[in-house]
């Protein structure tokens, strides 16, 4: 029951780079607030914001809240208001007395005896306005406060959902490797003495055991695929120390596989390399 129960904390340590979170509400005076987040690879924490005119004040405290829980990653934050605001209308009375003065003029001049209308003068430009008042911004923090925080654990679930389905992955893939890499270990040594058994000088003997000898590399490498599967398990950000133990793997079986001298070693070495690139290409999803 306990090794169950720690088996379930090690998968939920694990956390992927793509997410999404959005919540939003209705908030008298205001309207509708929508907070949306997105979140995808990167090699460091980047965070973007598109919001409403006037609300660049909020970015700071934005900032805070989504990396008290986002480590690595690029996140974008978009803020949406559908406001409710009361329109009001004026009218410009000084420019309304000036056309009054000039068509007075004009008439006058001219002779005409049509009567300066209302209707005419609301439509001459900048006579009449409609204006609309702003969003009230007093105290509106700690009402968006809220619905952030509920957006950044929306967010973090899917990564930590992802995250789970990445653990699997790279837990049977690093397996594959050592189970691999055994198979590699038990020829070469079958290899080593099939040709060595061949061979008649002393110097013939150290002179393919110097050129063909992939025991360090195998040694290397499996010591790397112990390291990983112990940092897989390991809680934090650890998608970057994940990504140079499997750039070190990489190095191993790269040079293992130029230095074999059996076919049957460089066949199983390139079905390690094939898992080791596989492995290099999910953990850039990882926090």
């Amino acid at each position: 029951m306990t090794d169950k129960i720690h088996n379930k904390k090690e998968i939920k340590m694990i956390k992927s780079m793509t997410g999404f979170g959005s919540r939003e509400a209705q908030i008298a005076s205001l309207g509708k607030i929508c907070v949306e987040l997105r979140s995808s690879n990167h090699k460091f924490l980047e965070t973007v914001f598109h919001m409403p005119d006037g609300f660049l004040a909020l970015e700071g405290n934005l900032k805070k809240e989504i990396e008290a829980r986002v480590k690595r990653g690029r996140v974008i934050c978009a803020l949406n208001f559908t406001a409710r605001r009361a329109c009001a209308a004026s009218v410009n009375q000084p420019l309304l007395k000036e056309y009054v003065s000039i068509l007075k003029g004009i008439s006058k001049q001219f002779g005409l005896k049509d009567e300066i209308s209302a209707n005419v003068l609301i439509h001459l430009p900048g006579v009449l306005a409609v204006e609309e008042s702003d969003i009230p911004k007093a105290g509106i923090w700690s009402r968006l406060k809220v619905l952030v925080d509920l957006a950044v654990e929306d967010l973090d679930k899917t990564r930590q959902k992802e995250g789970r389905a990445l653990y699997h992955l790279l837990k049977n893939r690093a397996e594959a490797l050592r189970i691999g890499l055994v198979g590699v270990k038990i020829r070469f040594r079958q290899a080593v003495k099939d040709r060595l058994s061949r061979m008649t000088t002393d110097e013939e003997r150290n002179s393919f055991l110097k050129e063909s000898d992939i025991t360090e590399e195998i040694d290397r490498l499996a010591f790397h695929i112990r390291n990983f599967k112990s940092k897989l398990a390991k809680s934090g950000s650890i998608g970057k120390e994940l990504d140079f133990i499997a750039q070190e793997m990489q190095r191993e079986i790269n040079t293992l596989a130029a230095k074999a001298s059996d076919i049957n070693v460089s066949a199983k070495a390139v079905q390690i390399r094939s898992q080791v690139e596989k492995i290099r290409e999910q953990v850039q999803n990882i926090e």
